[in-house]
């Protein structure tokens, strides 16, 4: 039941995380697009070949997209947040087990508990001060400089996806232990790399 919620969680988290991120990655090439048609428009180049070809180019508007960084920015951090939910539910995050191959089974199961918890920890100690930076930049009203829109946004949607990484990071921990106590798996089979 617990597991099934998780996974829910951690899927539409990841959905959420790539059509962001997909968006973003439009965004840049429309922009870079852009900016080079401008780029084209105002060259010698354009000019030599026909008088009016560059001013007709740049008639049509074509530059980059005002604020794309502004926008990149923030839907990265938040696209970031939106996957490490699912990551952490699959074990999805590259290990390096130079030694750990060489230490017993119960040593390696040990290892694997107590990382989950520090990751988590280190999950709840972002979410907390993502939260912090939130309340400054509300407080202190702080707009990006081209869009104009509240910085404060940005964090929100960060700080929702920190939320769900933070329960699911939880879970996970817990789960990990019950694995230990009980024998069974209590997570997703693992994905990640493991080198």
């Amino acid at each position: 039941m617990m597991l099934s919620l998780m996974e829910r969680l951690a899927r539409v988290m990841a959905v959420l995380g790539g059509l962001v991120l997909t968006f973003l990655v439009v965004l840049t090439c429309a922009s870079v697009l852009g900016r080079g048609l401008n780029t084209l428009g105002h060259s010698a180049f354009l000019t030599s070949l026909s008088e009016g070809a560059g001013g007709a180019l740049l008639s049509t508007g074509v530059a980059p997209i005002t604020g794309d960084f502004e926008l990149v920015e923030a839907g990265i951090a938040f696209a970031i947040f939106a996957f490490l939910p699912y990551a952490q539910l699959h074990h999805g995050h590259a290990t390096v087990d130079i030694f750990a191959t060489a230490f017993p089974r119960w040593f390696n199961r040990f290892l694997i508990v107590f990382w989950e918890f520090v990751l988590s920890a280190v999950i709840l100690l972002i979410t907390w001060r993502l939260y912090a930076g939130m309340e400054g930049k509300m407080s202190n009203g702080e707009t990006t400089f081209l869009l104009q829109f509240p910085v404060w946004w940005a964090y929100a949607a960060s700080f929702v996806a920190a939320v769900a990484a933070s329960i699911v990071g939880i879970y996970c921990a817990i789960a990990r232990v019950l694995d230990v106590v009980t024998g069974r798996s209590h997570l997703p089979n693992s994905e990640g790399a493991h080198h």
